[in-house]
């Protein structure tokens, strides 16, 4: 397989999923400035869309949409409990929790690297993006070690991409003790300490 990803960008999560699901894949980077690859192909003939991050799988197909490919790498090693069964209640609501944080909380934060918005539109992105983190919190503070419980899941690779976004569009998580509680919990894992450092070589 082949991830074709951005350092620090979304695809850190199916990065870091990769890493935790123990699967070989190539990482090909891409310049999302021109749309082309290392060597200069287009990556616009790999992904019409023009967006990270895309799986090449072994057969050549391609995936695309994060929230998707993490799901897939899941399903490719059930025995590491990265998801829930099919069916069970228990993966629609890691089902819910990747649609929460792509829709209300990664798509405020991309309009924050977009300086063609307005600033106006930014703080609101801001105000949205806080509000959300604080209703995670909020839903932690019942004692659980992850968002779907005692579990790590791909939902978690997916919340942690996003808020390490925070430290560059002025967005912090003072007083969401519970958050900042996971964030630790899910950096300090070995995966995720890999896929960091793996990424910070190729900036």
């Amino acid at each position: 397989m082949k991830l074709y990803m951005s350092p620090g960008s979304c695809s850190l999560s199916p990065h870091i999923v990769l890493r935790e699901a123990g699967l070989p894949c190539e990482l090909v980077r891409v310049n999302l400035a021109n749309k082309t690859l290392k060597d200069g192909a287009d990556y616009l003939k790999v992904n019409p869309k023009g967006q990270v991050p895309a799986l090449e799988l072994d057969n050549g197909e391609i995936l695309t949409e994060g929230a998707v490919i993490v799901q897939y790498l899941a399903d490719q090693v059930p025995t590491r409990h990265l998801l829930p069964p099919c069916g069970t209640m228990a993966r629609y609501r890691a089902q819910e929790w990747l649609n929460f944080i792509a829709t209300e909380i990664h798509r405020p934060f991309a309009s924050l690297f977009k300086p063609q918005i307005p600033e106006t539109y930014h703080q609101i992105a801001r105000g949205m993006v806080k509000k959300r983190m604080a209703e995670i919190n909020t839903v932690l503070s019942d004692g659980r070690q992850y968002l779907l419980g005692d579990t790590f899941s791909v939902a978690d690779a997916y919340l942690f991409t996003t808020t390490t976004w925070g430290q560059y569009v002025d967005i912090n998580y003072t007083g969401l003790p519970y958050l900042v509680a996971l964030i630790a919990r899910i950096g300090a894992r070995p995966a995720v300490q890999d896929a960091l450092d793996a990424e910070a070589v190729m900036r």
